[in-house]
C-alpha cells in the first residue's frame, strides 16, 4: 500500500509518501529541492557515487511514522544538503522547512 500528500509546513506545502512493504515501511517527505528520508537511504551512496547530481537529502534512522521523521533528528545528510546549512543533529521538520 502506497499514501501520498500534502503536508503543510510553516505555510509551505511538502510531499509525504509512505510505502508499505512486507516486515517495513519506507517514508520519504519531499520539497522541490531535495527530501528527508527513513533509515532506508544511503547517504554516502548519494556523496560518493552520485556526488555530481549534488542531492539535498538526510535520513533519520528508527521512525516508523511520517510524524516520526518530521519530529526525528538526522543521522546523516548530504554535503549539499550541508550547503543550505542542513546539519546532522537538526529536526526533519527544520531540514524540510530549509529545502523550501
Amino acid at each position: 500500500m502506497m499514501r501520498v500528500e500534502p503536508i503543510l509546513l510553516e505555510g509551505h506545502t511538502a510531499i509525504a509518501i509512505e510505502v508499505k512493504l512486507p516486515k517495513t515501511t519506507l517514508l520519504v517527505v519531499t520539497t522541490d529541492k531535495g527530501y528527508i528520508m527513513c533509515g532506508a537511504l544511503d547517504v554516502a551512496l548519494l556523496n560518493e557515487r552520485l556526488s555530481d547530481r549534488n542531492i539535498v537529502a538526510a535520513r533519520a534512522t528508527g521512525v516508523r511514522t511520517i510524524e516520526e521523521l518530521l519530529e526525528a533528528p538526522l543521522e546523516s545528510v548530504t554535503y549539499t544538503a550541508e550547503d543550505l546549512g542542513i546539519v546532522a543533529g537538526m529536526t526533519g521538520r527544520d531540514a524540510i522547512l530549509k529545502m523550501m
